[in-house]
């Protein structure tokens, strides 16, 4: 290739990072003013969350349209490929996030006032914290090329899912003791589980940022706990 080719290919592969980058700063955003929304019941900061997820779904689209035409003029290979494939991996499950985020956003109207600052209020603000500091620092490994960084956030996605398992056995025993909880506890249980697959998310982008940088995959098996704390080596 010319100089010239090999300038502007460059800058396609820079211009196509940097959308999966602005998604995933879009995405905890999002996470963030939802679980915000819920913890105060701000209506407004719900409706406005729901709306601004159709950004993050025209910047998946936008990378996927980059995606093919890389890949349709440049025929790239190894390293190259690498990127272009875990830019497209990674745009797809960002957009999941904006999706659960605005799961959230929704719980938040069809709780519409009925929510008190309970225990298990501050238990799922607990587990937002877990999932978006995972979802920030996978967007950071991907953005500063560390697979080690990755490898660290795929290693501590039990802490989310051992939380979620927690709070899940909290909240039936709190439905159980007062029925007049029951639908705040449901809302906050589908929150909840929202956020855990937001964990998830995080663990996938983790795996393609390393695979993205090394050129390896991570081997290891990866542990999920449902919500009655049982291993579940299928959906792993």
């Amino acid at each position: 290739m010319t100089e010239h080719t090999v300038t502007a290919y460059d800058e396609e592969l820079r211009a196509l990072a940097g959308r999966v980058a602005e998604m995933g700063g879009l995405a905890e955003t999002l996470v963030n003013d939802a679980v915000t929304a819920l913890l105060t019941q701000d209506l407004d900061r719900a409706h406005r969350t729901i709306l601004a997820d159709s950004r993050l779904d025209e910047l998946q689209q936008d990378v996927e349209m980059r995606l093919i035409r890389v890949i349709a003029r440049r025929q790239p290979m190894g390293q190259d490929l690498r990127e272009i494939m875990a830019a497209g991996r990674i745009a797809n499950d960002l957009e999941r996030v904006g999706d659960l985020a605005k799961n959230i956003a929704k719980r938040v109207i069809a709780i519409d006032g009925d929510f008190n600052a309970s225990k298990a209020a501050f238990g799922v603000e607990h587990m937002a914290e877990l999932a978006m500091a995972q979802l920030k620092a996978v967007i950071d490994s991907y953005t500063g090329h560390d697979a080690e960084a990755a490898r660290s956030v795929r290693e501590r996605d039990d802490e989310v899912d051992a939380l979620y398992t927690s709070l899940f056995r909290e909240l039936l025993t709190y439905m159980m003791e007062d029925p007049r909880k029951i639908t705040q506890c449901a809302h906050l249980l589908f929150c909840a589980k929202n956020l855990e697959r937001i964990g998830d998310h995080a663990t996938n982008i983790a795996e393609n940022v390393y695979f993205m940088v090394t050129g390896e995959q991570l081997l290891e098996e990866r542990r999920k706990i449902d919500e009655t704390g049982v291993t579940d080596q299928e959906n792993a």
